[in-house]
């Protein structure tokens, strides 16, 4: 291969040449940039002065192309711009037609959005509806919670939702179905005191229904949990031909868990203890298991002694 050796001078030039051709190259495409042209971007509808007395349904897509107006700066970072940036909709007109021409919102859409692009058209045009009776119901909100406890950590009581239910609105088939409203998921890990927290409720994705509130306040007592054991009376059910039955033990002793507040209160009268005598009847057991039927709420039975018992039936 063929080594070009250049002078210094030579050099000199090469060098000046290719700084010229890149400014060249750089004021070039600057220049174009600059120009204004035209371009299509995806963007998602979003709905504003929803019509009170009527439901509705879109009969297409929640989302449109726009023909923007702009710089080739403006649109190098469309994409970008756009992200998030919904198409804003005026609904008023539904209260007396069943589809809105978007051509005539252009000018209020232009000056309520934050970009400085135009948008000069819109596809598609029209939007069109469908119509149904609106109507109003009380649902029950549901927490979607993942929570993880510190050792020795966990749930003392009931969660506490206010309000418990929220107010939707819509078409009665879409209503209808729903039997609860679900918030945001709660997450929580290392937890060992209470939460309270105000939680947004599940965002509604259909265009057609509205929720009342937005949010609920949520309160999950927590308490630091330890062991207690209790002899606990032991029931015989199902004695359905009345036999003359003893058991032996006649109690058994329960260890559970308990929240350090409840541990005082605790007494056998929280427990019920029984074992099925049917089992003997049917099925010959000659000892019958013990089942916990009664306990108190968020505590867990860790050990039961003995977990059968022995049984003598006078005839």
């Amino acid at each position: 291969m063929a080594i070009i050796k250049l002078s210094a001078i030579e050099k000199r030039r090469l060098s000046v040449f290719i700084t010229c051709l890149v400014f060249a190259a750089c004021a070039w495409l600057f220049t174009a940039l600059s120009n204004t042209y035209k371009f299509t971007v995806k963007q998602a509808i979003s709905y504003k002065n929803l019509p009170q007395k009527r439901a509705f349904y879109p009969l297409q897509s929640d989302t449109v192309t726009t023909i923007v107006q702009g710089t080739g700066w403006q649109m190098l970072f469309a994409k970008g711009s756009y992200n998030n940036k919904p198409v804003n909709i005026d609904l008023h007109t539904l209260e007396s037609k069943n589809y809105v021409v978007l051509s005539q919102q252009l000018k209020q859409i232009n000056a309520k959005k934050d970009l400085n692009h135009e948008i000069i058209a819109i596809n598609p045009d029209t939007l069109y509806f469908d119509f149904s009776n609106r109507i109003i119901k009380k649902v029950p909100v549901a927490l979607v919670a993942n929570i993880s406890y510190q050792k020795q950590f966990a749930q003392s009581g009931n969660v506490a939702i206010r309000p418990q239910y929220v107010t939707i609105s819509g078409p009665a088939e879409t209503i209808g179905n729903i039997k609860v409203w679900k918030t945001d998921t709660v997450k929580l890990a290392d937890v060992n005191e209470d939460f309270t927290r105000r939680v947004a409720l599940h965002e509604v994705k259909e265009g057609n229904l509205s929720i009342i509130p937005k949010s609920v306040s949520v309160h999950i007592p927590v308490d630091e949990y330890t062991e207690k054991t209790l002899e606990i009376p032991v029931k015989v059910i199902n004695n359905h031909h009345y036999y003359d039955v003893k058991i032996f033990p006649q109690k058994i002793k329960v260890t559970f868990t308990t929240s350090l507040t409840d541990y005082p209160d605790m007494n056998e009268d929280d427990f019920e203890a029984v074992v099925d005598l049917s089992l003997w009847e049917q099925y010959g057991y000659h000892n019958l298991p013990v089942k916990i039927t009664r306990m108190p709420s968020f505590s867990k039975v860790t050990k039961i002694e003995p977990r059968v018992i022995d049984f003598i039936i006078k005839k």
